[in-house]
């Protein structure tokens, strides 16, 4: 008697193809449960550790900016349009358009810019709180690594504002 028959079946009863697959599938779930893979996700590397982080945002066309986003307000933290959690707002500074004047004497001094266009442009600094999963390769809020020139976005409840990171301190 052949081991394998006519219709390839082994021992007249089971099929070859059916046998590859079922050792295909064994093999599968002896990997994914038996083998040790890798360390899992960066986010859950390293300790949750308090973290400063300042956002630059340029060109804001608004009028009084300290009347929407106040020092101790919750915003939502968007890192590369993926949500990244919430964080306390510290500290807000605000920098009035200004003009480079050049001097007699080769030197260049800046004045506040005066003119109409200018006048609701602001240029600020925000400050926020937050906690993140220290790693090496950094800070991660959320599931987002955060580094020096990330485009962010901080939601609150009445405005959505678009920057970077501009410095971040971890343990502060």
């Amino acid at each position: 008697m052949a081991w394998i028959d006519q219709q390839g079946r082994l021992a007249g009863k089971i099929s070859i193809i059916d046998l590859a697959a079922l050792a295909v599938v064994v093999f599968v779930l002896v990997g994914i449960f038996l083998v040790p893979g890798g360390t899992g996700s960066v986010a859950q590397v390293g300790a949750s550790r308090p973290v400063e982080i300042d956002m630059m945002v340029r060109g804001l066309s608004i009028a009084r900016p300290e009347d929407l986003i106040k020092p101790g307000d919750q915003a939502n933290f968007i890192v590369r349009n993926q949500p990244s959690g919430t964080v306390e707002i510290k500290n807000l500074t605000i920098f009035p358009p200004q003009v480079e004047v050049p001097q007699p004497d080769g030197s260049v001094k800046f004045v506040e810019d005066q003119r109409s266009q200018t006048r609701f442009l602001r240029d600020m600094v925000i400050t926020l709180r937050g906690r993140a999963q220290v790693a090496d390769g950094g800070a991660v809020l959320g599931n987002s690594k955060i580094k020096v020139g990330v485009p962010v976005e901080l939601e609150g409840a009445q405005y959505n504002l678009r920057g970077s990171v501009m410095d971040l301190r971890v343990g502060v």
